[in-house]
């Protein structure tokens, strides 16, 4: 079974030696340090460094992941996801940005977004 580009740019996230996804990968690519990130994703910022949140941060991170993988995958590449992530404004959601709405704990609903977008629904 081939990777589809969407596990393919996910697994770049991963942390080296483990199968969980790397705080500090997703901060560099966002370009926020690893409080911001913390609190975006609503986990304490020792725990995205403690072996022992590993599963919780995965968890937290996951969907962040997602949406840039996502994003990355229909804007040509992850620079442009990073900078649509905490820069473009989302339809609808009164000029909020994903970043705005994973840090509302709304990070469903951005991934809803990008689905439909990809169907053309939006296009």
């Amino acid at each position: 079974m081939s990777n589809t580009p969407l596990q393919t740019s996910a697994k770049r996230f991963g942390s080296d030696g483990t199968p969980y996804l790397s705080a500090r990968r997703v901060a560099e690519r966002l370009g926020v340090t690893l409080a911001e990130l913390a609190a975006m994703i609503g986990v304490a910022r020792n725990t995205l460094v403690a072996k022992s949140g590993a599963r919780k941060v995965d968890q937290a991170l996951s969907p962040v992941v997602r949406i840039l993988a996502m994003a990355g995958e229909m804007a040509g590449g992850e620079d442009r996801a990073a900078i649509w992530f905490k820069h473009q404004p989302i339809p609808g959601w009164a000029g909020k940005t994903a970043h705005d709405l994973v840090r509302e704990g709304k990070a469903d609903k951005v991934l809803a977004y990008l689905e439909a977008v990809r169907a053309g629904v939006y296009a």
